[in-house]
This record gives structure tokens, sequence and C-alpha cells, in this order.
């Protein structure tokens, strides 16, 4: 898989530190509320097992599934609930997990989604954020952004190609002639 790395985005160490930073300040703003951590699965799993072990108050998770993607590096548009939250929102502290903010178009219709829960508030934490990308309707913004990226296609720490790259524990940029074939 190393071989189709162009470069080294984010390291392991980099990520570890962004981490623990956003959690920190997660934790301090949400003390006593006790917020459920919405993860948007599937990219989104690593990122979220490491925040979620740096959250030193109580809370609870919760996963949803949102399809968004085909076969390929670009977006269908077509947005697909695969499976929903199983926790009552309503009155709770919601902080919507989310490993990138590409185009925008899956992560404001995860947030109107789960708006229409009637949660107390609803916040979005992004690992990756990719303004480049942005979809320029989309009205969504992250609260907490760990790190803004270039316009690259980028892979690890959950993030795939066609299902796989997932497991690199770092980001990175996949070269082009990967995914063009």
């Amino acid at each position: 898989m190393t071989q189709d790395i162009k470069e080294i985005l984010l390291t392991q160490e980099q990520i570890r530190a962004k981490v623990k930073e956003l959690a920190k300040t997660i934790c301090e703003e949400y003390a006593g509320k006790d917020p459920i951590f919405v993860g948007v699965l599937k990219g989104v799993v690593i990122f979220f097992a490491d925040m979620v072990r740096e959250i030193d108050i109580p809370c609870q998770i919760d996963f949803m599934w949102i399809s968004s993607y085909g076969s390929g590096s670009d977006s269908s548009g077509k947005m697909d609930v695969k499976r929903d939250v199983s926790a009552d929102l309503k009155g709770r502290h919601v902080v919507i997990l989310e490993d990138i903010f590409d185009t925008g178009n899956s992560l404001e219709f995860t947030y109107k989604h789960l708006l229409s829960k009637e949660p107390a508030s609803l916040k979005i934490c992004t690992l990756l954020d990719k303004p480049e990308r942005r979809n320029p309707a989309v009205t969504v913004q992250p609260d907490y952004v760990g790190f803004v990226i270039p316009n690259e296609f980028v892979v690890g720490y959950g993030l795939d190609y066609d299902e796989h790259y997932r497991n690199l524990p770092y980001v990175g940029v996949l070269k082009p002639e990967v995914y063009s074939k």
C-alpha cells in the first residue's frame, strides 16, 4: 500500500497531538453536559476511537452511516442513511465527529438530519477540512477542525479509496495514477 502514497501529509505523531488538543477543548466546553458523540461511518472509525479515548468527561457514543460515495474518487451526490443513530437526541448535547469535511454535502445532510431530532445543541468536529473542494451551496461549518489540508486525494487513518488504505496509520496523498485507472 505504501507504494501507492505520493507523500505523507500528516504523521501519526501530528494526528495524535491534534486529537489530544481537540479532545481537551471539547471536554472543557462540555463539562457537566453528558454529550453524545456521533460518528459518521465508515471513515471516522479510527479518529472516533482515538477521540473518545481522550474524552475524560461522562459521555455517550453512537454511530450513523451515510453513504455518498460510490466506488471511486468523486461523490455521487446522492445521500443515503444506511444506519441511523439509536439514541434519543432530543434535548441532548450532540457532537458529530467526522473524518473529512470535503464538498460538505454529506456533512450538511447529516447535520440537518440530526438537527431534526431536536438536540439541545449540535456541533461538528472534523479531523480534516478541505475548503478548496467545498460546494458553495453548503452552509454548515465545523466548530472544531484538526487540520486544513490542500485539495489532494488523501487516504489513511480511516480514509479510503475504494474501501482500501483505511488502515494506514497516517494521512497520505494517494498517487493520481492509482485512482485514475
